[in-house]
């Protein structure tokens, strides 16, 4: 197989849900948080082992739904400390790595200390041209499908110059390609609401294990897959 072939058979975007943090934690005996803990320590290896050794052009992450705020007060005031930390702590390594970083999701609801991190860190990066990781954050497919048509309406988009490329680009960062391959952890089979407009093609992959679990090996497993799969895409 030649380097181009090789290359060929990569994902451009591989997205990943990130599930099984709270199991992980109860199966080891540790307090719920721990297991996030450990999840977003292993999305920042995972993350720079797929950019920067596999060569992977965008990872993104699920790492906050819109549908999460329904979890006890306790753990989401813990998630968006964590996420303010990871923007902050995080920050300079992935930029030192070329990686720029984008956030997805509505901006509401969200404290000012989150927003201001998250526009540090996408102003500090966006120069980057190293891989792109993509946080999903306070993110709902559905909502941001309706984000991007309300704005449409404000634009006054006439209906006969609608079309999928207008509509697209409207969604969170556009330049966000489609998902060529959507993995989610922990067992469970479903999207969830991540990336359904850039999802319409995407091959899926569902691992056992728990996302604090997941090594180096099992990105390698999933890189296998996807080089196996056939992509017609309706043809």
């Amino acid at each position: 197989m030649t380097e181009a072939d090789n290359q060929a058979a990569k994902p451009t975007h591989l997205g990943v849900i990130m599930d099984g943090n709270r199991r992980w934690a109860r199966a080891q005996g540790l307090k719920t948080v721990e297991g996030h803990l450990r999840g977003y320590k292993n999305l920042r290896d995972l993350a720079i082992y797929a950019l920067v050794e596999k060569k992977i052009p965008f990872i993104s992450a699920f790492v906050f739904s819109t549908e999460n705020w329904s979890r006890a007060e306790e753990e989401v005031s813990y998630l968006m400390n964590l996420v303010l930390r990871a923007l902050t702590e995080y920050l300079d390594e992935f930029h030192e790595k070329n990686i720029r970083i984008l956030v997805l999701g509505r901006r509401d609801k969200l404290s000012g200390k989150v927003v201001k991190a998250i526009e540090t860190a996408e102003a500090k990066t966006k120069e980057n041209n190293g891989g792109t990781l993509a946080l999903c954050f306070n993110y709902g497919g559905h909502a941001e499908i309706v984000d991007a048509a309300k704005k449409l309406i404000e634009r006054g988009i006439k209906v006969e110059d609608l079309s999928e490329e207008v509509f697209a680009s409207e969604l969170y960062h556009p330049e966000v390609p489609p998902v060529d391959m959507i993995i989610r952890t922990s067992g469970e089979e479903r999207i969830s609401g991540f990336m359904l407009w850039r999802a319409a093609y995407s091959e899926l992959l569902f691992l056992e294990k728990h996302w604090p679990e997941v090594t180096s090996d099992d990105i390698d497993y999933v890189l296998g897959q996807y080089a196996k799969r056939q992509r017609r895409f309706g043809k």
